[in-house]
């Protein structure tokens, strides 16, 4: 049995690999050497070649990265290198909790220093390259380390919540662990910007003055209370522009990158804001957490009826089982349940996408989120021609051009 499912986990390893590789072969066939006619006076021919060699160059380093992770994630399985891992580490301790500590921490670790030359690569070779990166050597290493004691705090917290619960509670380790997990993730869906993103970049209230007062008096006639509107130094590691939503309740906020602002009309802005002010009045923020709440006890229910198997230890070559081991079979084994959960939340957040656009082109202006959406389109360099299968699998966003399509009955209603 516990060889069936060693060959099961290659196969399904292997499978996963291939199958992505076929999506990422159809979408790099899918250039077009024209300018849409929607984008002409915001890309000239040189920055259409350049979006389309920067795809080219981004594609090629993902496979490459792609591959090197399938090999060396087979050659593990292949020969026990994580029952090796585990052998080791129980040379030191017996202790179930401390165990899993060291089993997981290292293969991050260890995942973590192997990936970083490509991740300096990808920054200071191929971003610097397309005029991107404006991260420096001690923001790249200082990231690193606060990553890393991130990592140990939160992962490795959570981690030890999980093993005592399944420890302590027996048959009842998926409903409580579910609920651990559920208020953890509340909690950090309320104060992420204020204790984690505060690590890594700052944040400031907007500035009074015009832009400002078109927000406020968009969110005013619109029903939405906003008090916090902030300003974050995006521009400190890379020139791409984005904006983003966070927070529940009163912790809610508004974040502009820097590089929006300093791109952007005060309409094109107060467009994207209205985007993002239609996902919470739309309630998706709230329906992205139940769907998460209802995903997680399911995923911990399944786990809960094969953890205790010996044979998924086993599978991976393990004399002994463990939490730590039987854990990692079952994500292994859940790849393909995983894979369609995917494509279906990228499905209902492609929906989603839609109905914040149809808010802010009803409540707002269609023609400025579009002039917005075409301006960052343009100046990160996106793919304006994703394949459609591509597009389903993958993209949690519509392709901009049928985003710009969509908005068009509300730009000619308004």
């Amino acid at each position: 049995m516990e060889q069936t499912i060693f060959y099961i986990i290659i196969a399904i390893v292997i499978l996963d690999f291939l199958v992505e590789r076929v999506f990422d072969i159809l979408n790099a066939g899918k250039l077009n050497t024209s300018i849409p006619e929607r984008f002409k006076g915001y890309m000239d021919e040189a920055k259409y070649r350049k979006s389309q060699d920067y795809k080219k160059v981004k594609d090629r380093f993902g496979l490459l990265i792609a591959s090197l992770s399938f090999f060396v994630l087979l050659l593990m399985l292949w020969f026990e290198g994580f029952a090796l891992l585990d052998e080791f580490w129980r040379r030191y301790t017996s202790n179930e909790i401390l165990l899993a500590l060291l089993f997981f921490g290292s293969l991050g670790l260890a995942a973590d220093i192997l990936s970083t030359p490509f991740s300096w690569y990808s920054t200071f070779t191929i971003e610097e390259r397309f005029g991107f990166n404006k991260t420096n050597i001690k923001t790249f290493f200082l990231d690193k380390l606060k990553g890393w004691l991130l990592g140990i705090i939160i992962g490795g917290g959570l981690l030890v919540l999980i093993v005592w619960i399944y420890q302590a509670s027996g048959d009842i380790f998926w409903i409580i662990a579910w609920m651990a997990i559920t208020v953890f993730t509340i909690f950090m869906t309320m104060f992420y910007s204020t204790l984690i993103v505060p690590l890594f970049n700052k944040q400031k209230p907007l500035e009074d003055g015009p832009l400002r007062e078109e927000i406020e008096r968009f969110a005013e006639k619109t029903g939405f209370k906003l008090d916090n509107i902030f300003v974050i130094d995006g521009s400190k590691r890379s020139a791409k522009s984005n904006a983003y939503f966070s927070g529940l309740g009163p912790k809610k906020r508004i974040v502009l990158f820097d590089t929006l602002i300093e791109n952007h009309t005060k309409e094109e802005l107060v467009a994207v804001l209205a985007h993002e002010i239609g996902h919470y009045k739309k309630k998706h923020t709230l329906t992205n957490i139940v769907l998460s709440f209802l995903q997680t006890g399911v995923l911990l229910f399944v786990l809960s009826l094969v953890i205790d198997n010996p044979v998924m230890s086993g599978a991976l070559g393990a004399e002994q089982p463990s939490f730590h081991m039987g854990i990692l079979a079952f994500g292994l084994l859940f790849t393909p349940i995983n894979f369609i959960l995917g494509i279906l939340m990228n499905m209902l957040s492609r929906k989603f996408e839609y109905q914040a656009d149809a808010f802010a082109g009803h409540n707002y202006s269609a023609k400025a989120l579009k002039d917005a959406l075409k301006k960052l389109s343009a100046d990160n360099l996106s793919n304006l021609y994703p394949h459609p299968s591509y597009v389903f699998v993958y993209y949690s966003h519509p392709p901009v051009l049928k985003r710009l399509k969509f908005l068009d009955r509300y730009e000619k209603n308004s």
